[in-house]
């Protein structure tokens, strides 16, 4: 049961959808977009809380994000945390990561081909 939560949990936040049970009772908005700047798909989005020792599962599941495009990425987990760990993996094999990023105050995170940045 517990494993069939936890897939129905990466499915909501892979389409963003907002779902009570999930929320944080503070209101504050933990979803950021991820926006792909590169000449290459991204394949894998990965958000921990900054207290977790490791990635959480993929929230893109069997999507992408295409060159060009963005997404947004509801990364609410019920927690109340708001400092959290970003990683991507590219078409390619490259990883960017961002460390210590305080979701509940940043809106956008822009990866591209030199690298990423947020905002």
């Amino acid at each position: 049961m517990f494993k069939a939560f936890t897939y129905l949990a990466a499915a909501t936040v892979a389409v963003s959808v907002p779902m009570a049970a999930y929320a944080a009772n503070d209101g504050k908005d933990r979803r950021i977009t991820v926006q792909n700047l590169s000449n290459q798909a991204i394949y894998y989005l990965y958000a921990s809380p900054q207290s977790s020792g490791d990635w959480e599962e993929d929230l893109l599941g069997s999507g992408t994000i295409p060159a060009g495009q963005s997404k947004v990425a509801n990364i609410d987990n019920g927690t109340n945390e708001c400092i959290y760990d970003l990683k991507v993996k590219m078409a390619d094999g490259r990883e960017y990561i961002q460390w210590k990023i305080n979701i509940c105050a940043v809106s956008t995170w822009t990866v591209g081909d030199s690298g990423n940045s947020i905002r």
